[in-house]
C-alpha cells in the first residue's frame, strides 16, 4: 500500500463526513444561499467547486437557472455528478475537469468561488480579478477566502503548512482587495469557532480516526491514525484560532 492510497482514502471528495470542504454550517449555508441574487433563468459557475454542494443549492433555489462546476480533481467532480444526479439537477448543472484558471466563460449572473485562491498563480487577488470578469454587469461573486485574524506564530504556519504571505491579511484587507478589484462589498460574514471545529473534527482528522476504527485490519490503518493525528495536533496545536475564514458576497 502506498502513500498515494492512503490520500486517496481520506482526500476530502472521498470523506461522507463533509458536506463541503470549508468550515460552514448549514445556518451559515442557507443565509448564503439566500443572499446571493439570481434571476429566473440566470446562470451560476462555481469555479474550484470541489463536488458543488453550494452551486447545486443555489441552482435548485432559481426556477430555470444553470450551472458550471469547474474543478481539477476528477474525484471532486464525479462525487458531483453523482449528486446532481441524485437530486435531478443533472440537466441544469454540468460539472467540468478543468482548472478553474483555464475556464473562459463569462457572462454570468453570479460566480461561486470558495477556498480555491490557489487555482490562480496570484491568489487571492488575482482569483478576484477573473472572477470580476466571469460575471456580467449587476451580477454577483459569492468568494470565501481565509485570514489572519491575528498574526500568527511560527507553530500556527507549521501546523496549517503555509507562509505567512499565503493569506491577503486581515479581514479589512481581504474585504479591502475585493473592492479593489472592482466590487462593492455586499455582505461580510465569516467562520465562528464551532463551525472550524466541527470542519476539522470532520476532515482528516476525524475520518482518519473514524476509517481506521472501521477498518481494524487493514494494512493502512495504523497510517490513517498516525495521518489524523499529525492533521490534529496541526489544528489544536497550531493555527486554531489564527486562521480565519470569510464569505463575501459582492457586487458588480
Amino acid at each position: 500500500m502506498s502513500d498515494d492510497e492512503l490520500h486517496a482514502i481520506l482526500a476530502a471528495p472521498n470523506n461522507p463526513l463533509l458536506t463541503w470542504n470549508a468550515p460552514l454550517s448549514e445556518e451559515h449555508a442557507r443565509s448564503l444561499v439566500e443572499a446571493c441574487t439570481v434571476p429566473d433563468g440566470g446562470r451560476v459557475v462555481d469555479l474550484g467547486c470541489g463536488w458543488g454542494e453550494l452551486l447545486l443549492r443555489i441552482v435548485d433555489g432559481v426556477p430555470g437557472s444553470t450551472g458550471d462546476g469547474v474543478d481539477s480533481d476528477p474525484v471532486a467532480v464525479a462525487r458531483g455528478q453523482r449528486l446532481a444526479r441524485e437530486r435531478g439537477l443533472d440537466s441544469r448543472v454540468a460539472f467540468h475537469e478543468s482548472s478553474a484558471d483555464a475556464w473562459a466563460g463569462t457572462g454570468y449572473d453570479l460566480a461561486v468561488s470558495i477556498g480555491a485562491v490557489h487555482a490562480w498563480p496570484g491568489s487571492t487577488r488575482e482569483a478576484l480579478r477573473a472572477l470580476r470578469t466571469a460575471v456580467k454587469p449587476g451580477g454577483q461573486v459569492l468568494f470565501g477566502d481565509g485570514f489572519w485574524t491575528t498574526r500568527p506564530t511560527a507553530d500556527a504556519l507549521k501546523g496549517l503548512g503555509a507562509e505567512e504571505d499565503e493569506l491577503v491579511g486581515s479581514l479589512d484587507d481581504l474585504v479591502r482587495a475585493a473592492a479593489d478589484a472592482g466590487f462593492a462589498p455586499l455582505r461580510t460574514t465569516v467562520a465562528d469557532q464551532r463551525e472550524w471545529d466541527v470542519f476539522e473534527s470532520n476532515g482528516r482528522a476525524g475520518w482518519g480516526e473514524r476509517w481506521a476504527i472501521d477498518h481494524p485490519d487493514h494494512p493502512l490503518r495504523d497510517a490513517a491514525r498516525a495521518t489524523a493525528a499529525r492533521h490534529r495536533a496541526g489544528y489544536l496545536g497550531g493555527y486554531r484560532g489564527y486562521l480565519g475564514f470569510a464569505y463575501l458576497v459582492l457586487g458588480v
